[in-house]
């Protein structure tokens, strides 16, 4: 148990100061800035406590906004994968994660791609939404959070791909 803590804490760690000092520093046309913290809420373990999981996906936010003198959007984008996480993760995975056996490294990878996609997706569109936080700007939304989500997509399922382990 305390393997699987620290695993999360170093995680949790790491992603955030790859955040901070390298990804902020990517603003590719002005509208391309990855966001591949999101990683510690899309692979955190299903059967943990989930309050415990809303708070530190809380704490995640807080601290790049910390960072990125940002006001909250990140914590608001954060807490809101985290609490509709569970929706997902039944559309993407149904019966798995009914019976709560997900491991990230043995699903398919449609699955695990589809899931990735989607909270990504949510996550930019709630995030570049509360930065812009204008309706007369929503094409400008909606090309920040796209462009944006694709290369956080890539980022995400190339480190997915990168640090998992294969137990063979």
């Amino acid at each position: 148990m305390n393997n699987v803590i620290s695993i999360h804490a170093v995680r949790f760690v790491i992603l955030i100061l790859t955040q901070v000092l390298i990804f902020n520093q990517i603003n590719f046309l002005g509208y391309i800035n990855p966001y591949p913290y999101i990683l510690f809420i899309l692979l955190y373990p299903v059967k943990n406590n989930r309050m415990l999981f809303i708070f530190l996906s809380f704490l995640l936010g807080l601290t790049i906004d910390l960072f990125m003198d940002s006001g909250g959007i990140h914590a608001a984008g954060s807490v809101l994968v985290a609490y509709t996480r569970p929706l997902f993760l039944k559309s993407s995975f149904g019966t798995v994660y009914e019976y709560q056996s997900i491991k990230f490294n043995t699903v398919e990878f449609g699955s695990k791609l589809t899931y990735i996609a989607i909270l990504t997706a949510v996550h930019h569109l709630v995030l570049f939404s509360l930065e812009i936080f204008s309706v007369s700007k929503i094409i400008l939304i909606l090309q920040k959070a796209l462009f944006s989500s694709i290369f956080t997509i890539l980022l995400c399922v190339l480190l997915t791909i990168i640090f998992s382990r294969n137990k063979t």
